[in-house]
């Protein structure tokens, strides 16, 4: 196929174009004027300098202009860097040095954010949000009124071989990295995920922040691609995400397992907010199957799904009918990807034992940006390392067992923490918990459980291992607890290990 995925929207305009494909606040576009709109904002790219190849920053919370850059940039070539806008500007000045981004979009109520990037970068160009600009930095809109609907025409046309996103991963250790995903990897995303059974029926609810991969591939292009419809939240907020549901006769709801605490947790809550929701999943993060639980007792079927930036994202979902028999895993890689589990030696490991998820196939990035070596290191053997610990049952279904650095030696044991972290996870006043491996002289090391309670409820140490006793070896049991108000998570969801390692190390 020679078209990249920008066509899709040309393509929809002409099957579908009075169809509703994007909704954000009273803002509802059809595909007609969203393939328009999309036109004029990629002209207006091209006639500020942006060409083939050019990086181009976004610095935005959820919106509907989000969508619209992402199809420009695939509709002219362009390579999209997404900022997450809760790291600094330090941080950020580092994503776009490292990336060669010189141009940036960025949202009005994050304009201290983006000045302070200017200081760390050399930006030929920005362009604010909206309405409102100023002679050095031109408004969204008004770029878009000085354009023609006419289809662009870049100098090179776009193909699915073409780097559409430098995702830069959540850097849970050191340095972020930038994976490079082709506008291919996002088609693959999409058939991949054909087994969800997506129809242009279908109505999503993005919740995630679109500066993360699951943002944009679950399922924000799967939808446009299918002639759905996606409904946007600006940022997370449970009461508003409740609202939403209920109003916009949601059927699709994808997040990570602490928005789904989050809004079990919320007075708001009603199975009834779910009813015509017929898919529920969660990724991102490990998902406590007394969370699974939860929701099944509240008459809603939580599915498990596994990804990865690297992958565009998806690598793996559990299907519906196996969401409770089979809580805990992952489910079957998706279509187009083949997965083994295997040890140091890239060899095989039995059926139930545990090695490293590896994988290949047409969804994976490129490789990093400007990163040979550790390109070459992830792709050791001629397939992709998760960096994830894994087993698979004799059905084939696989189990992510522990991140293989989160993992930690007790007295010559393996102890996987999600393991120990999900027995905690079963005593009803726990809302967050995390296990890390500290030094100790006997056993070399130890757990060290970090919970954050409900609030109003009250539990001790001494009580929570005392749980523990019943369910684990002895050796998994965590010889110390220690109490916080929350857990430093990441923009994906995950908590900041590397961070509790430091602090109680």
């Amino acid at each position: 196929m020679s078209h990249g995925i920008g066509y899709w929207l040309t393509k929809r305009e002409l099957l579908t174009p009075d169809k509703e494909a994007v909704v954000e606040g009273g803002r509802r576009l059809n595909y007609r004027d969203l393939n328009r709109r999309v036109n004029r904002l990629s002209r207006a790219l091209m006639k500020l300098g942006l060409n083939y190849g050019d990086r181009l920053g976004i610095l935005s919370y959820n919106c509907l202009e989000f969508v619209e850059v992402i199809m420009a940039a695939a509709k002219v070539g362009l390579i999209l860097v997404p900022l997450n806008w809760r790291l600094t500007a330090a941080e950020l000045g580092f994503i776009m040095n490292d990336s060669g981004t010189g141009a940036l979009v960025f949202d009005p109520e994050l304009v201290d954010l983006a000045t302070g990037i200017r200081d760390q970068v050399q930006i030929s160009w920005s362009i604010v949000l909206g309405s409102d600009g100023t002679d050095s930095t031109p408004a969204y809109e008004s770029l878009l009124e000085g354009q023609t609907d006419e289809e662009p025409n870049p100098g090179k046309s776009p193909s699915l071989e073409t780097p559409h996103i430098i995702m830069y991963t959540a850097g849970t250790t050191g340095r972020p990295k930038g994976a490079v995903l082709t506008q291919g990897a996002s088609f693959w995303n999409v058939l991949n995920l054909e087994s969800l059974d997506f129809t242009s029926d279908d109505r999503d609810l993005l919740l995630l922040p679109m500066f993360h991969v699951g943002g944009i591939g679950l399922f924000t292009l799967p939808m446009l691609y299918h002639g759905a419809i996606v409904v946007i939240q600006r940022t997370f907020d449970p009461a508003h995400c409740l609202k939403l549901l209920l109003e916009e006769k949601i059927t699709l709801l994808f997040g990570v397992p602490a928005m789904f605490q989050f809004l079990i947790q919320h007075p708001d809550f009603s199975p009834d907010a779910f009813k015509d929701v017929r898919m529920v999943m969660s990724g991102g993060a490990p998902l406590p199957i007394s969370l699974v639980n939860q929701y099944s007792d509240a008459g809603i079927v939580m599915q498990q799904g596994y990804g990865m930036s690297e992958a565009s994202p998806s690598i793996a979902t559990l299907g519906k009918e196996n969401a409770l028999s089979k809580a805990g895993s992952i489910g079957r890689a998706v279509f187009h990807l083949e997965v083994r589990i295997v040890d140091d030696n890239m060899n095989d490991v039995t059926v139930g034992d545990v090695g490293e998820l590896v994988m290949r196939g047409p969804n994976l990035m490129q490789g990093y940006w400007n990163r040979p070596e550790a390109t070459k290191e992830a792709f050791a053997g001629g397939w992709f390392h998760s960096g994830d610990l894994a087993r698979m049952d004799s059905d084939g279904d696989l189990y992510i067992v522990e991140r293989k650095k989160d993992m930690f030696i007790s007295g010559g044991e393996n102890v996987y923490p999600a393991e120990v972290e999900d027995a905690i996870f079963e005593l009803n006043e726990v809302c967050e918990a995390a296990v890390i491996g500290v030094k100790d002289e006997k056993w070399g090391e130890v757990g060290k459980a970090i919970v954050a309670l409900k609030a109003d409820r009250t539990l001790t140490g001494e009580q929570i291992i005392d749980h523990l006793r019943a369910r684990l070896a002895k050796y998994k049991i965590p010889k110390s607890v220690v109490f916080v108000e929350r857990l430093p998570r990441n923009a994906a969801g995950k908590v900041l290990k590397t961070v509790l390692r430091q602090e109680y190390r």
